[in-house]
């Protein structure tokens, strides 16, 4: 009877516990969120779902798009270079990481990193948050597998918009354009256009 009553407890208390922590987020949603923007709760339930769907934490924080059969890693850098200036970014780094000839179908074969940015934009957000500095320089991840699908990853910024207090209106709009372009410019060059 006694090792009855212990399961039952630590059941109980275990059941009591992880819901806590579930019923604190949920009370703090209800009665912290007319402070937040707007579009946090949707930006903070994209995320977790996502979560919950893959089990990947990192995946849930990003934009992916396929590259094209014929558009090759080189193609990519070409069509990065030429688009940055038409979104007023700046490249600010490129880095090849690795080439691995005989990688295996489901092996990452190539992977390149291209680092963006406005140096205006970044001083303005610097200057409301150097946590944002967290996010600079925008990257785009260059990556190809040995069974020959590549893909441009490059980071989802509607929390880092949208995800807490609401920005001020200049920096809401230069926050905007920045999601535009690290959308676009990947989305683009994935199909090799310039």
């Amino acid at each position: 009877m006694r090792k009855v009553i212990l399961g039952i407890s630590v059941l109980v208390i275990t059941l009591f516990m992880s819901g806590c922590a579930t019923m604190h987020m949920g009370w703090t949603a209800v009665t912290e969120q007319h402070k937040l923007d707007d579009g946090a709760m949707q930006a903070y339930d994209d995320m977790f779902t996502n979560v919950a769907k893959y089990g990947d934490p990192a995946r849930a924080m990003m934009k992916e798009f396929k590259v094209e059969k014929d558009v090759t890693g080189d193609d990519v850098k070409e069509s990065i270079t030429a688009l940055v200036e038409e979104y007023n970014m700046r490249l600010t780094g490129y880095v090849k990481m690795f080439t691995k000839e005989d990688a295996k179908p489901n092996e990452v074969k190539e992977a390149r990193i291209y680092s963006l940015c406005s140096l205006y934009i970044a001083k303005v957000f610097l200057n409301h948050s150097r946590y944002f500095g967290g996010f600079m320089p925008c990257r785009i991840m260059y990556i190809k597998y040995g069974n020959g699908d590549a893909y441009l990853i490059t980071m989802d910024l509607n929390l880092a918009i949208h995800g807490g207090y609401p920005l001020p209106p200049k920096m809401l709009s230069l926050a905007t354009k920045v999601e535009k372009a690290m959308t676009e410019i990947p989305e683009r060059a994935a199909k090799g256009d310039f």
